[in-house]
C-alpha cells in the first residue's frame, strides 16, 4: 500500500509535469501508429493507385517476343499499332484462351485484362452530316478489344474485363461501345482529321491475307483523348475486328493489370532464369505476387505465349513504394527520438525537484532499486495512458491519410500496435535510464541538509 500511496502523492504534486510526459508519449504514439499503419498497407494502396495508369504485364505470341528481343524492339504496354508499327501482326494467340488468366494461382491479384487485335484499315465516312469526299484516311490503326466483357468462369464465378477499366485516365466524350457490336471509339486526332463526331458512322475497309476486301460500318459512340499517339487510332470490339480482318479467334496481345509485390534480388534472379532457383527459392518466388511470377503463371495457362512485366511500371511501383515507406519510417524514428529526449528531460527535472522526497525515502530504508522502480512505475503508468490514447488517435490519423491520399481507408494490422508499444517501451526505458542513474548518486544526509 505504501508503494501505491507514493505513486498517488507524486501524481498530485507534479501533475503538470506528468501530463507533459503523457502528452509527449501520446503524440509519439499517434505519429508512430499512423505512419507504420500506412507503411504496412501502402504497398497494396500504391499498386492499386498506379495500376489505374495502365497495365504492368503484357502477353504476346512467343514468336513476336523472340523478334522483339532479337532486334531490341521494346515498347510501352499501352501502345498499339499506331505507336510501334504500320504493319499487321503475323503471329497470334487465341482469344478464347484469354480468360484462362483468371485461373492462375494469383488470379485474385489480376484486377483487369484486355486482349487486343492490332490491325490497319482504310476509313471512309458514311454519314450524311460529313463530307465523304474529304473524310478519308488510309492505314488507320484499328484495335479490336473488349470494353466491359462479362466472363463466366468454369468455377462458377463471373468477372468483367476490358478497356473500360484499363484506360481509366482517358478523357471520353460520349459512351463506351458495347462488346460484340458495330460500335467504336475514335481518338481526338483522328476524329479531327476526319471531321467526325460522336453519333457519326464510318466505314472500315480491310484487304485480308487472301486478297478479299472486307468492309464494316462502325457507329462512333465516343471520342477519347489518351494524351499520346493512341489518339490516332480507333477501338472496336474484337469480334468485329476479327471479322473485318478474317482472323477468327485471333489476338496479338493481352494487357494485364495486376497487384504485385515490388521486385527484390530473388525476383530479379527468377526473371532471368527460373530454372536457376533452388527448390526453396522457387517455392518462395512462385508463391509471392512478383510481376515475374505472375507472368510465369500466365505463360503456363496460355499456349505459345510470352508474358513480360512492363519494366517502367514495375520500376516506378517499387521506387515509389520504397521512398514512401522510407519517409514514413523516418518520421516514426524522429518522433521516437523526440519523445525520448522530452521524457528524459522531464524526468531529470522531476527528480531534481523531488530530491528531498527521494532522499527521505532512502534515509528511512528504501534501497536505490526500490526508489528507481518507483520512478519507473510512475513513468510507465503515465506513458501507458499516453500510448493508448495515442494509438487511438493514430488509427484515426491513418484513416484520414488513407482517404485523402488513396481514396480508401487503411487496414490497421495488430502488428502495428504491438510494434509501436514495444518501440515506445524501449524509448521510455532508454530515456529513463540516464535520469534513474542520478538517483543512485543521491546522498540523503547532504540533500536533507540542503547541501
Amino acid at each position: 500500500m505504501f508503494f501505491f500511496r507514493m505513486i498517488f502523492r507524486s501524481f498530485s504534486r507534479q501533475f503538470k509535469r506528468r501530463l507533459l510526459i503523457a502528452v509527449t508519449v501520446c503524440l509519439s504514439a499517434t505519429v508512430s501508429v499512423a505512419m507504420l499503419g500506412v507503411v504496412f498497407d501502402v504497398g497494396d494502396k500504391l499498386n492499386a493507385e498506379l495500376s489505374t495508369y495502365g497495365s504492368n504485364i503484357t502477353v504476346q505470341p512467343k514468336a513476336d517476343a523472340v523478334v522483339n528481343d532479337l532486334y531490341n524492339m521494346g515498347g510501352d504496354a499501352n501502345s498499339n499499332a499506331s505507336g510501334t508499327s504500320e504493319s499487321d501482326p503475323t503471329t497470334f494467340l487465341k482469344e478464347s484462351d484469354a480468360p484462362k488468366i483468371k485461373t492462375i494461382f494469383w488470379a485474385f491479384n489480376i484486377t483487369n485484362f484486355a486482349p487486343e487485335l492490332n490491325i490497319h484499315a482504310d476509313v471512309n465516312c458514311a454519314s450524311e452530316s460529313v463530307d465523304s469526299s474529304s473524310c478519308k484516311a488510309s492505314g488507320v490503326p484499328i484495335v479490336g478489344t473488349w470494353f466491359a466483357k462479362t466472363l463466366h468462369m468454369d468455377s462458377g464465378e463471373s468477372t468483367v474485363a476490358g478497356m473500360n477499366g484499363m484506360r481509366s485516365w482517358w478523357k471520353l466524350d460520349g459512351s463506351w461501345p458495347k462488346d460484340d457490336s458495330a460500335q467504336g471509339l475514335i481518338g481526338t486526332t483522328l476524329a479531327s482529321k476526319l471531321g467526325v463526331t460522336k453519333g457519326d458512322t464510318v466505314t472500315l475497309y480491310k484487304t485480308t491475307a487472301d486478297g478479299s476486301r472486307n468492309k464494316q460500318r462502325i457507329t462512333i459512340t465516343g471520342i477519347y483523348d489518351s494524351g499520346d499517339s493512341d489518339n490516332n487510332a480507333m477501338y472496336i470490339p474484337s469480334s468485329t475486328a476479327q471479322v473485318l480482318a478474317n482472323l477468327p479467334d485471333s489476338i496479338d496481345k493481352i494487357e494485364v493489370k495486376a497487384l504485385t509485390t515490388p521486385d527484390n534480388d530473388l525476383a530479379r534472379k527468377a526473371s532471368k532464369n527460373p530454372n536457376a532457383l533452388t527448390q526453396d527459392e522457387w517455392e518462395t518466388w512462385y508463391c509471392t505476387a512478383y510481376p515475374s511470377s505472375i507472368a510465369y503463371q500466365i505463360e503456363e495457362v496460355i499456349p505459345g505465349s510470352v508474358a513480360k512485366q512492363v519494366r517502367q511500371v514495375a520500376a516506378l511501383q517499387g521506387d515509389v513504394l520504397q521512398k514512401t515507406q522510407a519517409v514514413m519510417v523516418l518520421m516514426t524514428v524522429l518522433s521516437l527520438v523526440a519523445a525520448a529526449i522530452a521524457v528524459a528531460n522531464l524526468m531529470a527535472a522531476s527528480i531534481g525537484e523531488r530530491g528531498s522526497e527521494l532522499a527521505l525515502l532512502k534515509a528511512i530504508g528504501a534501497t536505490d532499486g526500490a526508489v528507481s522502480r518507483l520512478m519507473l512505475a510512475e513513468t510507465a503508468v503515465i506513458s501507458l495512458v499516453g500510448a493508448i490514447v495515442g494509438a487511438l488517435l493514430g488509427s484515426g490519423v491513418a484513416q484520414i491519410v488513407g482517404h485523402v491520399v488513396f481514396g480508401s481507408g487503411i487496414t490497421m494490422r495488430p502488428m502495428v500496435f504491438v510494434l509501436v508499444f514495444v518501440l515506445l517501451t524501449l524509448t521510455v526505458l532508454i530515456a529513463s535510464f540516464s535520469s534513474i542513474r542520478s538517483i543512485l548518486g543521491l546522498k540523503p544526509a547532504e540533500v536533507l541538509h540542503g547541501r
